[in-house]
This record gives C-alpha cells, sequence and structure tokens, in this order.
C-alpha cells in the first residue's frame, strides 16, 4: 500500500457539478493548508452549489475551458498548483447518441490538453475520474467486475472515456507521470442535474408529471450517494497508489422501475402509482447492467455509508426545497433530451501550492452516464 500522501495545493476540473461540487465542498475544509482551485465553464452546472465556500480563504473558482491549453498553463503557473483532479466530461448518455462530436472534443481532447499541461508543469498527482460505462454491459450472473476486466464501451460517450483512460495510461508509462485512475457507478443526491435519472424522475413528478422509463424499465444501475462518494476522493487522493484504477462502487443495485417506485412512495404519491409510470422507446444500445467490485478501494479504508432509501430520501428533499435551482430544465426532462444527429465535425511552487479540480458540464457525474 503507498505511503499518504499530501497536497499542498489542488486544482479540480469540473464535469459533474455534483460530485465534483461536493468534493470541492468537502476538501478545504480538511486543513487551510490545501488550496484548492475549481474551474469550470458552466454549462448545466450550477455555481450556486459552490456557495457554502463563499468567503473561504484557501478556495478560488475559475471560469475557464480545459480545452484551452493557454488558460491551463497559466493556471497551473500563477496558483503553483501540484494536484488535479479531472472530473471534466460531458457525461450523459442519451445526448451522447445525437452529438458525439462534443463527446470527443471534451472527453478525449480536453483530456490530453490537461495532460500535457500536468507534463509541462510536473504534477505531483494526476487524478483522471472515469466511468464504470467503459466496461461495457454486465452479463445477468455475472461477477462484479474487477478493474482488470477488459473495456468494451457500447456507446459514443462510453468509448470517448475509455479513449481518455488510455491518452492518461500513456502519459504514466511513455513520461512517468503519477496518474491514478477511478471508475465509479451511478452517482445521486442534491445537487445533481435534472437529466440524470433521479433528479429527472423528482422533477418530472414535482410538477405533476408521469416518469418516463426507457424501454422496459428492467435495466438495473448500481447507485451510490454522492457524500460515499467525496469521501472515496478524499481517500484516493491522499492514500490511493501511483499507477493503479479504483472502483467507486455502491451495494445497491436497482432496476430503473423500482428507482422509479421508490420516489413515487417517498412522494406521497403511491396512490397514483400506475398512472404516474410511462414507457418511451429505449435508447440506441441500453446496457442492461453494470456491477463493479471495489475490494481495492475498501483496503484504504473506504466504506459506502448511506443506504439506499435514506440517500433517496435525502435527495427527493433538497428537490422539494430547491424547485428553481437549475432555472428552466424543460429539456432536460425530455424522455430523450440528446435525440438528434450529428451533421458536422467539432468546431472549433511556494510554501503553499494549489490543488486544481477541473469539471466542464453537468454530473458525475457523474462518474455516471445514466
Amino acid at each position: 500500500m503507498s505511503s499518504y500522501y499530501w497536497s499542498r495545493s489542488i486544482q479540480t476540473f469540473k464535469s459533474s457539478i455534483l460530485i465534483s461540487s461536493t468534493t470541492a465542498g468537502h476538501l478545504p475544509l480538511l486543513s487551510d493548508e490545501l488550496n484548492f482551485l475549481f474551474m469550470d465553464l458552466p454549462l448545466d452546472s450550477c455555481l450556486a452549489n459552490l456557495d457554502e465556500l463563499k468567503g473561504t480563504a484557501n478556495y478560488r473558482f475559475i471560469k475557464g475551458n480545459i480545452c484551452s491549453a493557454d488558460m491551463i498553463n497559466y493556471v497551473l503557473t500563477e496558483h503553483r498548483v501540484d494536484t488535479i483532479m479531472h472530473f471534466a466530461a460531458q457525461t450523459h448518455v442519451d445526448n451522447s447518441f445525437g452529438n458525439s462530436f462534443e463527446f470527443t472534443q471534451n472527453n478525449i481532447m480536453g483530456t490530453h490538453v490537461l495532460l500535457e499541461s500536468a507534463k509541462i508543469h510536473g504534477i505531483e498527482r494526476f487524478i483522471h475520474v472515469s466511468t464504470d460505462e467503459v466496461y461495457g454491459e454486465g452479463g445477468e450472473t455475472e461477477d462484479p467486475m474487477q478493474e482488470e476486466h477488459v473495456l468494451e464501451p457500447t456507446n459514443p460517450y462510453a468509448a470517448t472515456k475509455a479513449g481518455a483512460e488510455f491518452l492518461v495510461k500513456s502519459y504514466h508509462r511513455s513520461f512517468g507521470m503519477p496518474v491514478i485512475i477511478t471508475r465509479g457507478n451511478n452517482v445521486y443526491g442534491p445537487h445533481q442535474y435534472p437529466e440524470k435519472l433521479i433528479p429527472k424522475f423528482v422533477n418530472q413528478l414535482q410538477r405533476g408529471r408521469e416518469v418516463t422509463l426507457h424501454g422496459t424499465g428492467l435495466n438495473t444501475r448500481n447507485f451510490l450517494f454522492v457524500g460515499d462518494v467525496a469521501n472515496a476522493f478524499e481517500c484516493i487522493l491522499f492514500k490511493g497508489e501511483v499507477g493503479q484504477i479504483y472502483n467507486i462502487g455502491g451495494t445497491n443495485e436497482v432496476a430503473n422501475v423500482d428507482v422509479a417506485r421508490s420516489l413515487i412512495k417517498i412522494m406521497d404519491l403511491e396512490d397514483k402509482m400506475e398512472t404516474l409510470i410511462t414507457y418511451v422507446p429505449d435508447r440506441a444500445f441500453n446496457d442492461l447492467r453494470y456491477t463493479i467490485n471495489s475490494t481495492k478501494l475498501a483496503q484504504l479504508g473506504w466504506k459506502e455509508e448511506v443506504p439506499f432509501e435514506q440517500g433517496l430520501r435525502l435527495t427527493v428533499e433538497w428537490y422539494l426545497k430547491n424547485p428553481g435551482r437549475f432555472g428552466d430544465i424543460e429539456n432536460a426532462l425530455r424522455a430523450h433530451p440528446g435525440r438528434g444527429n450529428s451533421t458536422s465535425g467539432p468546431t472549433g511552487r511556494g510554501s503553499r501550492a494549489s490543488f486544481i479540480a477541473s469539471e466542464s458540464s453537468a454530473f458525475s457525474s457523474s462518474t455516471d452516464g445514466i
């Protein structure tokens, strides 16, 4: 097991306002000797999620695009960054079927820009946030996938995340860059943009609408509460071993239709159960299930703490208290918000260092793509 790592200046690059903003709200409070930069080009994300950090001396928000090498190099130099946490990505699978070029640009090119800048500036730790979807579809009776499992992505989003991983690995092998890769399950919780499954269903129900289930609704996902994910990233940052991959997985494999039913019950709409669920055409391809083995992460001392039912209730409570947090979300609440075709290509160190975390569109990311 690796020795304990301590960064003085971290930069996070955002793509999932849920995961990274929760992590951003957690890490700066660990020590006033840890400087934390949060870089984002706000798209679906909502900066109000970071309000609790306003006035915090060791936190700073920077508006910027990870595809801009000049911007990244300036920030790394100006703030003496020694650690990068790369959350930045386009993450929603539905959208990747309609505009896959954006995913290639942000997820692969953006990662390449960060890696090259990190190499030039001698970054001491580069944590690349990937997804369980790079493994591809899990069989109905298949054992949970371990980190050595072959990568077989089945949709454009997952393919770009796998491609980004190969770039990260190449910089480790070719240049000795100190990288760590994470692959996470579907994250959920307060602050998540409503294009994702659970907040979409909550917001549809809030508005008196039916929840829209893809296909039969029997596809399963393994859900993990965002607070547990933030704890996992803390554990990996300080205890993870360079060159390793860590799965971040929960124990809550649930069919999408059962998620819908649970939310309907929590929102006291059980008497309308059958009328509040509608089935819509499935995605171009919808993986049956993902399940991953997180034993390696557990060996660092991490464990899942929030039961699924409790996490759902906390999530529903937050959305009921913050109905207007994300402004106009009508497109996100459509059954297939990303439908369409891609018809054209992409357009064009001192006593206190800094920790840079990167993001570029909404959770999640999450690390997940549902």
